[in-house]
């Protein structure tokens, strides 16, 4: 009589989930994962590889610690805080060396920034917690101190909300006569605001400034000393950290003592919703959370995607984590699949489209150097050790014994690829000595190579240009058990990949 085989199909989705038994995560989130570092749940389908990252310049900005702030201002255009002796020194890169063109009085700390344009050319503001304000004009490259209030000595955060600037510090909220930076004469129409409670980060969203702070979030509406008011959002909970505070596909996301925290309308006018985004991950949260001493965040627009970055100064960049998110539906904590990055260490960060209409990613750390991210294919000519890893799926019954013959992976790799994959029976039970834990095999398509023009592996004559790569991958599997998990690994330098949908064949044993 023939053997009877069937086939379990898992597509790759869902992004990792950490709050689930082992058992009801095999059962209920198929597809998801245990561990899915260095993958991105990619809004087209499956679990994509990230790209790398490489220097935007090749050299350092000049200085000592790490670089306090950095921030793209326009195509090719980078500009860079670090501390220099005695003061901190803004300096401007178009790619090819740093020129100082500002020293403030003493030495700051994490810069932030706020773009504006008044009608006379693009500017960008930056406070440091503890020089003046400065502006920087992007017309003439050229930075200037805001020294016309001494009140704004150490602002901690910037934010224009409709024409009006607001400086925030300590409890207070100061503002700008409409469409200026550096008029706060009350005949003027600036003015001061305390909110009661420290502000921990400010963000405009709507038509809406949305101040947040240590223990609560709340709303300013208006824009004059006239019409400004402020309403509480809640008083329950606030944000413990405003650079991890990011508007993502039309919500805001920031870290609460409790998680990372979604800032979304509803459907009611004047409500808000104010979910825990990252539940499904919420021992992965707590531990980034609980044991980094700085964070920094930033949004990959294109993708949808959302990424917050531990900096613990004395780990190295190998093994620095963070956190990554991916939008799926327009509003709700549902809908966001998360992984983990590994290898990123970042003290601040940037991304902005320019009017080429592409994304530059920048972070920088205390080894000096600007780097930009989301591109190549490792990390500054490190590899990116990449890991997805399932739950243990028991596939029919977890009481029943099933024996596998093959798995069948469609994978879309950009150029080569090689997989150690794993199979694991029974959770991986060391005191179970009746499974036998199967040993490592190999995914490639190494044999199937695509070469391209230019390309420093490309030899004319012998290369095949223009060719498809293998999107599908057989490989035959040995070993039973009554649930199975299965880890795949990518440690290498190879381009990006991936991983779509996963086919298991077996035999369903007789029950015991």
């Amino acid at each position: 009589m023939a053997t009877q085989w069937q086939t379990f199909p898992i597509e790759f989705k869902g992004g990792l989930i950490s709050n689930l038994s082992p058992l009801q995560h095999g059962t209920n989130a198929i597809g998801s994962a245990t561990v899915l570092q260095n993958f991105e749940p990619d809004k087209a389908g499956g679990y994509t590889k990230i790209q790398g990252y490489t220097k935007w310049d090749t050299d350092i900005v000049p200085g000592s610690g790490p670089v306090l702030g950095v921030k793209v201002v326009s195509d090719g255009e980078v500009v860079a805080i670090r501390s220099n002796t005695a003061s901190s020194v803004v300096y401007h890169s178009s790619g090819s060396g740093w020129t100082p063109i500002l020293t403030m009085t003493a030495n700051g700390s994490l810069v932030r920034f706020e773009e504006l344009n008044f009608g006379s050319g693009n500017k960008v503001l930056m406070v440091d917690s503890v020089n003046y304000p400065v502006v920087f004009d992007d017309t003439t490259n050229t930075a200037t101190s805001i020294t016309s209030s001494a009140d704004v000595l150490g602002a901690e955060y910037v934010a224009v909300y409709k024409t009006t600037t607001f400086y925030a510090k300590d409890n207070n909220l100061y503002f700008t006569a409409p469409s200026t930076y550096d008029d706060f004469s009350p005949a003027n129409g600036g003015g001061v605001i305390n909110v009661g409670n420290t502000i921990t980060g400010l963000a405009v969203f709507r038509d809406q400034l949305i101040v947040f702070c240590r223990n609560s979030i709340k709303r300013l509406t208006g824009s004059t000393i006239s019409d400004i008011t402020l309403q509480p959002i809640t008083d329950r909970i606030g944000c413990i950290s405003g650079d991890t505070i990011q508007e993502v596909g039309g919500d805001i996301m920031y870290a609460a003592p409790d998680g990372i925290r979604l800032l979304s309308a509803t459907d009611r006018i004047g409500d808000f919703g104010l979910d825990i985004a990252s539940d499904p991950i919420a021992k992965d949260a707590f531990d980034l959370l609980s044991t980094g001493t700085h964070f920094c965040s930033l949004v990959i627009r294109e993708k949808a995607q959302y990424r917050v970055f531990s900096y613990v100064p004395s780990e190295q960049a190998s093994v620095s984590k963070g956190l990554l998110t991916t939008k799926f539906i327009s509003q709700g904590a549902g809908g966001f699949a998360w992984a983990t990055t590994k290898g990123i260490k970042a003290y601040c960060s940037d991304s902005k489209y320019t009017s080429s209409y592409t994304e530059t990613v920048v972070f920088a750390n205390e080894d000096g150097y600007v780097y930009e991210l989301d591109t190549g294919s490792d990390f500054d000519g490190a590899i990116i050790e990449a890991i997805y890893e399932s739950p243990y799926m028991p596939i029919t019954d977890p009481q029943t014994r099933k024996t596998f013959y093959k798995m069948t992976l469609y994978a879309d790799p950009n150029g080569p690829m090689e997989l150690d994959v794993n199979f694991k029976y029974d959770f991986d039970a060391s005191t179970n000595t009746g499974v036998i834990q199967p040993n490592t095999f190999t995914v490639s398509s190494a044999g199937n190579s695509v070469f391209f023009y230019g390309g420093t592996a490309s030899v004319f004559g012998t290369a095949t240009f223009g060719g498809e790569l293998d999107k599908v991958y057989n490989s035959n599997v040995i070993g039973s058990g009554k649930t199975v998990a299965i880890r795949m690994e990518d440690s290498s330098t190879n381009p990006r990949f991936t991983l779509d949908t996963a086919i298991l064949e077996f035999r369903q044993n007789d029950r015991q």
